[in-house]
C-alpha cells in the first residue's frame, strides 16, 4: 500500500512540476488554476465521481510542455453545444444521492458522507482527474474512499488500472465492457449496470426462443462491436445458432456500404443482429440505400435500439424495435424541434432534466451500494464486525481496501423493489426491456415494451412476454419470421454434418426401417416403434385372435355350430337307439364317436383369445388327445366292419377276437398314447405364450409358442399315423355291399380328413400373425366337420326320411349272408 502510494505521489509531483514548469516558461501568460475538480463537498468520508461535464477542454501544446485551459463549465452551461447534459445529469445524481442519504437516519449512523466530482474530459483528462481524485486530501481519511465513473468502458479500464493499485473501488454506471468483468485484471472493478456478456446472453436466448438458427450480424469497426459479435458466434453456437455472415462496418471505408447491401441480398436468413453504436448505425442506414434492401428482421443491440429518432433515416418499415423520449435543442435539425428560449424549464423533456433514465438510476444505485458497504464496515457489536468478525473500524480510520471488501457483500433493495448484489465478477444482474418498434401512418413509430429479460431468474424463466401484446414482424407478418438454412429433415431420416458447410446446414439421410429423428438414427427396440411423425418410439400395439373381432366371430360362430349339430345327431342316435341303422356298426362306439367330435369342435375356442400359461398348454393337449379319441372311434368302427363280414367266411372266428370289449380297449389303448405324448410334452418342454416381434415390423403377435417343436409335431404326427391307418382300412372295406355303405361314408371321411391337414402344414406355416392360429381352428373345424357329416348325416337322413329302411326286414332282405352276425347288424 506505501509503495503503490507512493508511485501516485510521484506521478502526480511530476504532473506538479510539469505544470510548474509550463509557467515559469509562460510566466507572462494570466495564471489559469489547474484542477479537475468541479463539485465538492467535505464530510466523514468522501465518495469520489468522474464524468465528461465538457468535452471542449483541451491542451495547448508549447513544445515539451501541455497544460490546460480550462474554461469555466458553469459560464458556457447554456450557450455551448459541447456541454454533455447527461453527464451533468450523472453529477447532479451523484449529488442528489449523498444529500439523500444524509439525511437518512438508518443508514451510516450519524456519519456524513462528502463528495469531489471531477472533469474527466480531453484525451488524458479522465487519467489526470483520476490521479487527482486519489492523491487529493490532506490526510489519508479524507481521501475519496470509493470512485464512480467512467460513462466509457475504455476509460474506464484505464482508470481502474490506475487506482486499482491502491485498492480503490471504482463503480460504473455505464461501462459494459465484458472485459472489465476479469477480476485478475481488475479486481477493484463494480459496475451497476449490465455487462454486455448478459446482452449477448438475451440476444441468444431470444433467437433460440423463436427458432432462429441461422442469422446474419453486422457490427461496427470498434472494439465495443467486434468483441461483442465475437461472443454472440461463440454463444449462439452452444445454442445451436449459425452465423451466415459478420460484416464489419467502417465509416471510413468508401466501398463498405455497398458490401453491406451486396451481402444482405446474397443472403438467405431472415434475421440481422445490428451490433453497433448509435454513432455508426446512423450512418450505416444514411449510407446504405434501405430501398433496396431486402426485407429483414433487424435485432439490435442496446447502444441504438432506443433512438426514435433513426425512425427518419431511410425508408419506412425498415427497422423494428425501439424507444426513445422526446428532446429540444438550441439548433434546428430534422428529428428535434427548436427552442425558443422561452420554455419553461419545469416541462422541459431533455436529457437533462429526465431522471428516469436507466443509466441515472445505475448512478443512484452505485452510490447507495458504497453507502450500504461503509455502513456494513462502521458496525460494530462486541468490540468485532458482526459481517466480517475481525475489529471494529472508527469512521477515522476507514480505508479504501475495507471499503472493497465490504462491497462485494452488499445485498439491498432500492427504487421500487430492484434488489442490487454484485457477483463474483463485480457484475450486478441483468434485466432489459423487450422492445417492438411498430409504425404507424405517416411513417411515425410506436415503441412497445413486449416483454422482460432477467439474468437473475431461473434458466428457462428469463424471458418474461407481456399478456396482450401485439409484436409486430417484418413484413407485418403475424407470425415469426423463419430463418433457417436448412428445415428439419422430414420423418424417417437423420441429419448428418457437412463438413463443407455451417453446422446448421446439414444434409439429410433416410433412417433405416424402425429409426427415430435423431443425430444417428435411433433405432426402437424390439416392442415399440416410431409414431407417425417419427420423433419417438411408441410401444408396438399387440395382436391375437380375440371374440369380438370378425374373424373370431365366424369361427366362434362355425364351432357353436358344429357342436350343436353334433347335439343333434346325438339326439336323434339316442331317440332310435333300437333301430338297426343306429344298432348295426356298434352304437357305443357311434355315441363315443359323437362325443368325441363335440370336444373336438369345442377344443378350437381354446385358440380363441389372449394366450395365457394355461390355454397355450390346453389348446394343443385338448386338440391332440379329442382327435386321437375321436380317429380311434372311427378306426374301431372300420375295423368292426372288415371283421364282421370276414367272419362270414367258412370257419371265420374273427369276430370273437374283437368283440365290443376289445373295441372299448383298443379306443382306450390309442388315447393312452397320445397322452402320454401330451405329459411328455408338457413335462420337458411346454407351450408358451411368447410376443412375436419379428412377424411384423409395426405390431406385436401374441401367440402361443411350441416350446418343444419334437412335442407339437409327435402329437400330430401319431394323429396323422391313425388316421392313415384307418384310410387304408376303409379303402379296403370299400367293395362291401353298396346297401351296407358304412365303409364308404369312412374312406370318404378319412380323405376329406387326410387332405385337411396335408394342406393346413404349408398354410400354418406360412400363415402371418392371429391368421395362423385362424388356420389351425379352421382346419380342426373342417376335419370334424367332415367326420360328422360323412358318417352320421347319411344315417340320420335314413332314420328321419326313409324309416322303411331302418327295419329289420330291410335289412334281412339285403344282408342274407351276415344275418347270423348279430352282434354287427341287430
Amino acid at each position: 500500500m506505501g509503495i503503490a502510494l507512493t508511485v501516485v505521489s510521484l506521478i502526480g509531483a511530476v504532473l506538479s512540476l510539469s505544470t510548474v514548469s509550463t509557467f515559469l516558461y509562460h510566466r507572462e501568460t494570466p495564471v489559469i488554476k489547474f484542477s479537475f475538480l468541479e463539485f465538492s463537498k467535505d464530510g466523514d468520508l468522501i465518495i469520489g465521481g468522474i464524468f465528461s461535464l465538457d468535452s471542449t477542454q483541451g491542451t495547448n501544446n508549447h513544445g515539451y510542455h501541455t497544460f490546460m485551459q480550462k474554461i469555466s463549465l458553469m459560464s458556457r452551461y447554456f450557450f455551448s453545444k459541447s456541454i454533455l447534459f447527461l453527464e451533468l445529469l450523472f453529477a447532479r445524481a451523484v449529488i442528489f444521492t449523498v444529500e439523500e442519504i444524509n439525511k437518512n437516519p438508518t443508514l451510516l449512523n450519524g456519519v456524513t458522507l462528502g463528495y469531489r466530482i471531477y472533469n474527466g474530459c480531453g484525451g488524458d483528462g479522465p487519467i489526470r482527474a483520476a490521479i487527482e481524485a486519489a492523491t487529493s486530501g490532506e490526510k489519508c481519511s479524507k481521501r475519496v474512499q470509493a470512485l464512480i465513473g467512467h460513462s466509457s468502458s475504455g476509460v474506464s479500464k484505464n482508470i481502474n488500472l490506475l487506482v486499482g493499485v491502491l485498492d480503490i473501488p471504482l463503480i460504473s454506471h455505464l461501462s459494459t465492457c465484458a472485459c472489465l468483468s476479469d477480476k485478475r485484471i481488475h479486481p477493484t472493478f463494480f459496475r451497476t449496470v449490465p455487462s454486455d456478456q448478459f446482452q449477448i446472453s438475451a440476444l441468444v436466448q431470444l433467437m433460440k426462443h423463436f427458432g432462429w438458427q441461422w442469422v446474419g450480424i453486422i457490427h461496427s469497426a470498434e472494439v465495443y462491436a467486434s468483441d461483442g459479435a465475437a461472443e454472440f458466434i461463440k454463444q449462439g453456437k452452444v445454442e445451436g445458432i449459425c452465423v451466415e455472415y459478420a460484416i464489419s462496418f467502417d465509416l471510413y471505408d468508401i466501398k463498405n456500404e455497398q458490401k453491406v447491401t451486396e451481402k444482405l441480398k446474397a443472403s438467405t436468413s431472415s434475421v440481422v443482429l445490428l451490433y453497433m453504436s448509435l454513432t455508426y448505425m446512423r450512418a450505416l442506414f444514411k449510407k446504405v440505400d434501405t430501398n433496396n434492401l431486402p426485407r429483414k428482421q433487424w435485432i439490435g443491440s442496446e447502444a441504438w435500439i432506443s433512438q426514435v429518432d433513426l425512425a427518419s433515416i431511410g425508408s419506412k418499415n425498415v427497422l423494428h424495435g425501439a424507444m426513445g423520449f422526446f428532446d429540444c435543442s438550441f439548433s434546428p435539425s430534422n428529428t428535434t424541434k427548436l427552442c425558443t428560449g422561452g420554455e419553461d424549464l419545469r416541462t422541459i423533456s431533455s436529457a437533462y432534466t429526465n431522471t428516469a433514465l436507466r443509466s441515472v438510476r445505475n448512478v443512484y444505485t452505485a452510490v447507495y451500494s458504497i453507502a450500504h458497504a461503509l455502513n456494513a464496515l462502521l458496525q460494530c457489536e462486541n468490540g468485532l464486525n458482526p459481517t466480517t468478525g475481525k475489529h471494529c473500524v472508527n469512521n477515522t480510520d476507514v480505508q479504501p481496501k475495507q471499503v472493497l471488501e465490504h462491497l462485494k457483500l452488499v445485498d439491498f433493495t432500492v427504487l421500487n423493489g430492484y434488489k442490487v448484489s454484485f457477483d463474483e465478477n463485480g457484475d450486478t444482474a441483468a434485466q432489459y426491456d423487450l422492445l417492438n418498434w411498430q409504425y404507424k401512418e405517416g411513417g411515425s413509430v410506436n415503441v412497445i415494451t413486449i416483454g422482460q429479460y432477467d439474468s437473475s431468474l431461473p434458466e428457462g424463466h428469463r424471458f418474461r412476454f407481456t399478456p396482450n401484446t401485439t409484436i409486430v414482424w417484418a413484413l407485418n407478418s403475424t407470425e415469426p419470421p423463419k430463418s433457417v438454412c436448412r428445415d428439419a429433415c422430414p420423418a424417417g431420416s437423420r441429419k448428418a454434418v457437412n463438413k463443407q458447410a455451417p453446422v446448421c446446414c446439414f444434409d439429410c439421410f433416410e433412417c433405416p426401417e424402425g429409426g427415430i429423428n435423431s443425430s444417428d438414427c435411433f433405432l426402437c427396440t424390439a416392442e415399440f416403434w416410431p409414431n407417425d411423425k417419427k420423433d419417438k418410439c411408441i410401444p408396438k400395439p399387440t395382436e391375437f385372435l380375440s371374440f369380438p373381432e370378425i374373424m373370431g366371430t365366424i369361427l366362434t360362430a362355425f364351432t357353436c355350430f358344429g357342436v350343436f349339430l353334433s347335439i343333434l345327431i346325438f339326439i336323434i342316435f339316442l331317440v332310435h337307439k333300437e333301430t338297426p341303422i343306429v344298432r348295426a356298426n356298434n352304437s357305443e362306439l357311434s355315441f363315443l364317436l359323437l362325443l368325441s367330435l363335440k370336444l373336438c369342435f369345442l377344443c378350437s375356442l381354446t385358440f380363441i383369445g389372449r394366450p395365457s400359461d394355461w390355454s397355450c398348454m390346453l389348446r394343443h393337449t385338448a386338440f391332440g388327445i379329442t382327435f386321437v379319441l375321436c380317429i380311434s372311434c372311427v378306426l374301431g368302427k372300420t375295423i368292426v366292419v372288415l371283421m364282421a363280414f370276414r367272419a362270414t367266411l367258412p370257419s371265420s372266428n374273427a369276430m370273437k377276437w374283437f368283440g365290443p370289449t376289445q373295441q372299448r380297449l383298443s379306443v382306450l389303448a390309442f388315447t393312452l398314447i397320445q397322452v402320454v405324448i401330451c405329459i411328455l410334452w408338457l413335462t420337458i418342454n411346454p407351450p408358451f405364450p411368447n410376443k412375436n416381434v419379428r412377424s411384423f415390423k409395426d405390431k406385436i403377435v401374441l401367440e402361443c409358442a411350441l416350446g418343444s417343436p419334437i412335442g407339437f409335431w409327435a402329437v400330430l404326427g401319431y394323429i396323422g399315423l391313425l388316421a392313415l391307418l384307418c384310410f387304408i382300412l376303409a379303402f379296403l372295406a370299400r367293395k362291401l355291399p353298396d346297401s351296407f355303405n358304412e365303409a364308404k361314408f369312412i374312406t370318404f371321411s378319412m380323405v376329406i380328413f387326410c387332405a385337411v391337414w396335408i394342406a393346413f402344414i404349408p398354410a400354418y406355416v406360412s400363415s402371418p400373425g392371429k391368421f395362423t392360429v385362424a388356420v389351425e381352428i379352421f382346419a380342426i373345424l373342417a376335419s370334424t366337420f367332415g367326420l360328422l357329416i360323412c358318417i352320421f348325416v347319411p344315417k340320420c337322413y335314413i332314420i328321419i326320411f326313409k324309416p322303411e329302411q331302418n327295419s329289420k326286414n330291410y335289412v334281412y332282405a339285403h344282408y342274407t349272408t351276415v344275418m347270423n352276425q348279430t352282434d354287427l347288424l341287430i
